[in-house]
């Protein structure tokens, strides 16, 4: 397998990475002493044999990681598997993280928070399906405080955080500003959902270095009827079978923009302050 070599200085680090075609490292060298290190075993021999060469033969035409002209906008470290989103999503370690989080802070709402786990296993798998049209998905986005986005999806269409609410065989009305169940409280679901589009907004252009349009859009899982009456609301709304509306659009990202926000999405570090 070929494996591409970037040098990477940050922090006070200058190192040489090996990359998959993807863009995942697998392992990397360290200039000032020498030292490799194996990020993927299934790749030692290859990882040791192409850094091996550049450190002993032609470290020098290493291409950078970026453009000198580009210093200005922020670049993350090379994505491992522990930063990876993607890997941590199908692994399934990051759901556990959450479990753990949730039952060590609020351990009397672990019932409610279970059955809204469940609702975002379905609108996940709903989401899921959308790959094939040309579309990316991550699940549970780690932010800061304690906070996560459910579902981020990426494509020709642009991106759009998405928020899951489970009321099973509850009925839903949804006004401009404000989301009912059962003629209950009125509850901030569509501000809190423009709120998150706008952070994960910001996120995504700080490392793109293009405008990155976030659509908000709220699912909910199990109830029995939704009725929107909005009509200024700039909040998607849908239940989980209807996400598949999302697929035929497009015209926002280029197939490249859409590979460039999805590598940025899913390492971990991105989201790390935000």
């Amino acid at each position: 397998m070929e494996l591409k070599v970037t040098r990477w200085k940050r922090y006070g680090h200058d190192r040489l990475y090996a990359n998959l075609p993807d863009g995942t490292a697998v392992g990397w060298a360290d200039l000032s002493t020498g030292d490799i290190t194996v990020l993927r075993a299934e790749h030692r021999d290859d990882v040791i044999a192409v850094l091996t060469h550049h450190l002993q033969n032609n470290p020098d035409p290493v291409v950078p990681e970026k453009a000198p002209e580009a210093d200005a906008r922020p670049v993350l470290p090379p994505l491992t598997p522990d930063d990876d989103l993607a890997v941590i999503n199908e692994s399934g370690s990051g759901l556990m993280e959450r479990v753990v989080s949730r039952l060590l802070r609020r351990p009397t709402e672990w019932d409610s928070w279970r059955k809204g786990l469940a609702g975002e296993r379905r609108v996940g798998a709903e989401l899921n399906r959308l790959a094939r049209h040309g579309w990316r998905v991550l699940h549970s986005i780690p932010l800061a405080n304690n906070v996560d986005v459910d579902h981020l999806l990426i494509g020709p269409g642009g991106v759009f955080s998405i928020n899951t609410k489970h009321h099973h065989k509850k009925t839903v009305w949804v006004g401009d500003d404000a989301v009912k169940v059962d003629h209950g409280k009125p509850a901030p679901y569509a501000r809190k959902s423009r709120a998150e589009a706008k952070r994960v907004g910001r996120v995504l252009e700080h490392y793109c270095g293009f405008p990155v349009p976030v659509e908000p859009v709220l699912v909910f899982v199990g109830v029995t009827d939704l009725k929107v009456v909005a009509t200024q609301l700039s909040v998607r709304v849908y239940q989980e079978r209807q996400v598949a509306a999302l697929a035929p659009l497009s015209g926002i990202l280029t197939t490249d923009q859409v590979e460039q926000v999805y590598r940025v999405a899913r390492h971990r570090q991105a989201w790390s302050r935000a």
